[in-house]
């Protein structure tokens, strides 16, 4: 049987990471992504939801479900960041950078769940937050400390799956042009983080993950 991946977030750097790896190990691939047409040889069945609208969420699922009878991962790599003092920053753009990373992680789970396999893994991209800080980054380090709460109660209510956040280091993706930091020299290729992510679910781990 082809395992199925449920991949929302699919058209960022690291979501078509994901996808491509998922796809080179045999694995049959929903992208879910805002606009939906940018998933072009990167997923199997394409849907476009702004995770922000519960409807549009749950419209994806819907459609995705009449692909194929349950999906066996589902990964939120899904997310949005700025860099403003909270002074300067409008409610509007606090509040965009919440639904991207925190509020989308919760109708993607709360829509998703009844497609999944009882075992089906959830996993979340999250953040070193601690270390995120920094002045003009209050919303994006609220809503990565969010994520990893939300994921923690999460996991004490789904007992039977493996609930996973994994915090990566920096990675080469276009984030770095929407923060005023110096991308480090050691910063992960996407595809060399989706084969440590992959690696991880494969090995069975859960909980927080420092990649």
């Amino acid at each position: 049987m082809t395992k199925v991946a449920l991949i929302w977030g699919a058209a960022g750097g690291i979501g078509r990471a994901l996808a491509r790896k998922l796809r080179d190990e045999g694995w049959q691939v929903i992208g879910v992504s805002r606009q939906g047409d940018d998933l072009a040889g990167v997923a199997d069945h394409a849907f476009a939801a702004d995770v922000a609208d519960p409807f549009a969420v749950q419209r994806a699922v819907l459609a995705a479900g009449q692909e194929v009878g349950e999906a066996h991962l589902f990964i939120y790599a899904a997310g949005d960041i700025a860099a403003e003092p909270a002074a300067r920053m409008t409610p509007a753009a606090f509040r965009r950078i919440l639904d991207a990373n925190l509020l989308g992680a919760y109708n993607a789970v709360h829509h998703s769940l009844p497609l999944l396999a009882a075992d089906a893994p959830l996993v979340f991209l999250g953040a070193v937050s601690e270390r995120m800080r920094l002045p003009g980054l209050s919303a994006y380090a609220a809503a990565k400390a969010g994520l990893e709460a939300f994921a923690e109660a999460l996991r004490k209510e789904e007992r039977k799956r493996r609930v996973i956040v994994v915090r990566p280091g920096a990675v080469n993706t276009e984030f770095w042009q929407k923060v005023p930091f110096k991308m480090p020299g050691s910063a992960l290729a996407p595809d060399a983080l989706a084969e440590k992510v992959l690696a991880a679910v494969n090995a069975g781990q859960q909980g927080v993950l420092d990649l």
